[in-house]
């Protein structure tokens, strides 16, 4: 269980759901992890559940000019990076006509404006090789219904994955992405919903997903960790689906 000894990981969005089981896969793996976040409540709880030797960042995914601190800060702790795990992201679903210049702006401020400026403020201190691996997801496929402004976020931050492939490939730096279907995470209780209602919409999702339930965080951390080692080294610019064939 050592595919990340020694490596220096960030991820992003790493106190809840995906990214702390994607924490725990890391250091269990060797890595020397740094995760951020900005909730105070669960930047505490990761703090007391990760230990020390991880590096907790509070930080806005969405502060352009944050996204440099971040990696000032790295360059101080670690002195350089071999892993990034872009997983800071919100789900805003929302029928079209309800939607404001304020609600999307604030989507694609953290979904892809933030990761975007996050990349180029760690290029300097990118280890050749390194390894970046995009959190996008199912939607960035499918034409579910809500789903709008989401799907094009995460439709732009896995064109990114192929763009940013081409460019930084002769730098020796990979980038890959995941794309989950529904996952058992936080996220779905940040949709504003009543008790009822949330279970509705889980149960229509679920209704879609031809393995007929949601997946584990587990289940991303692992192709995750197979993306961030050596063992992926002939992999760039391409998507892992982790959608229980959501998306066939």
């Amino acid at each position: 269980m050592n595919r990340l000894k020694g490596k220096r990981c960030l991820i992003t969005g790493g106190t809840t759901g995906i990214g702390i089981e994607t924490a725990r896969e890391f250091t269990a793996e060797g890595a020397r992890v740094a995760v951020t976040g900005r909730n105070p409540a669960t930047l505490k709880a990761a703090r007391k559940e990760l230990g020390s030797d991880v590096l907790i960042i509070d930080s806005d995914a969405s502060d352009v000019a944050a996204q440099a601190a971040i990696a000032a800060a790295l360059k101080e702790k670690f002195g350089g990076l071999d892993v990034v795990f872009i997983n800071a992201g919100i789900a805003e679903l929302r029928p079209i006509d309800k939607w404001d210049a304020a609600a999307f702006e604030r989507t694609f401020s953290v979904n892809v404006k933030g990761p975007f400026f996050l990349i180029q403020a760690l290029l300097p201190i990118l280890a050749n090789p390194s390894s970046i691996v995009i959190n996008a997801s199912v939607n960035a496929h499918v034409g579910m219904a809500n789903t709008s402004v989401y799907g094009a976020s995460k439709a732009a931050i896995l064109s990114f994955t192929r763009t940013m492939s081409g460019e930084l490939v002769s730098r020796g730096v990979r980038v890959n992405a995941v794309s989950p279907g529904p996952i058992t995470t936080p996220l779905y209780g940040k949709l504003g919903l009543t008790g009822d209602d949330l279970k509705a919409v889980s149960n229509s999702i679920k209704g879609m997903v031809p393995q007929g339930r949601f997946g584990n965080p587990s289940e991303v951390a692992k192709a995750v960790v197979f993306l961030a080692s050596d063992e992926s080294q002939f992999t760039v610019g391409a998507e892992i689906l982790i959608d229980g064939g959501l998306s066939l």
